[in-house]
C-alpha cells in the first residue's frame, strides 16, 4: 500500500465518521421520547426503542475508530509520553499490525455466518418483530471494517513533522 492509497483511505474514514456523527442527535431524541410515548401516549415506545438501538449500534460502530483517531480512547499513553515522536509512531504502527489488524479480520471472519444469515433473512427485532435488527449485526462488520481501515492508515502513514503532534 502506498502513501497515496493510505491518504485516500484516511479521507474515506474521515468522511464516514463525519456522516455517522449526526446519529447522536436522533438517538438522544429517541431515548428521551420513550417515556412520554409509553406513559402519556401509550404507544410507539417500543418502536422508538428499536430505532434507537439501530442508531446506537451504528453510532458506536463508527465512534470506536473516531475515538482512536482523536486519541481519546483508553490507551497506555502515560508511559509513551516519555518516548520520542518517532518511537511513538513506530509503536502505533506495531500496535496496528499485531493488534488491531488481526482483531478486525478475526471479527469479520468469525461473524460471517451470523451477519450473512441475519442479512439474508432481513432479521427483525426478537421482541417486537419490527424490521431492521439485521442492521445491528451489520454494525459489527462496520466497526471491524472501520478498525481495519484505520489500522491500515496507521500502518502505512509515513513519519512526518506533522506526526509529532499526533498522540
Amino acid at each position: 500500500m502506498t502513501t497515496s492509497i493510505a491518504l485516500w483511505l484516511d479521507r474515506i474514514v474521515d468522511r464516514i465518521i463525519a456522516a455517522f456523527g449526526w446519529l447522536a442527535l436522533p438517538l438522544i431524541v429517541l431515548l428521551f421520547l420513550q417515556w412520554p410515548l409509553r406513559e402519556i401516549f401509550r404507544g410507539y415506545s417500543r418502536e422508538a426503542n428499536d430505532l434507537g438501538q439501530l442508531f446506537f449500534a451504528l453510532y458506536v460502530a463508527v465512534s470506536v475508530t473516531a475515538a482512536t483517531r482523536a486519541g481519546t480512547h483508553l490507551a497506555a499513553d502515560m508511559v509513551a509520553q516519555r518516548y520520542g515522536a518517532r518511537t511513538r509512531h513506530r509503536l502505533k504502527r506495531i500496535g496496528a499490525a499485531i493488534g488491531l489488524l488481526p482483531w478486525a479480520l478475526f471479527i469479520i471472519f468469525a461473524g460471517r455466518s451470523t451477519v450473512v444469515s441475519s442479512v439474508g433473512l432481513l432479521e427483525s427485532f426478537p421482541d417486537t418483530f419490527n424490521p431492521g435488527y439485521f442492521i445491528i449485526k451489520l454494525a459489527l462488520w462496520l466497526m471491524a471494517l472501520m478498525v481495519l481501515a484505520q489500522s491500515l492508515v496507521d500502518l502505512f502513514r509515513p513519519f512526518t513533522a506533522d506526526s509529532r503532534s499526533e498522540s
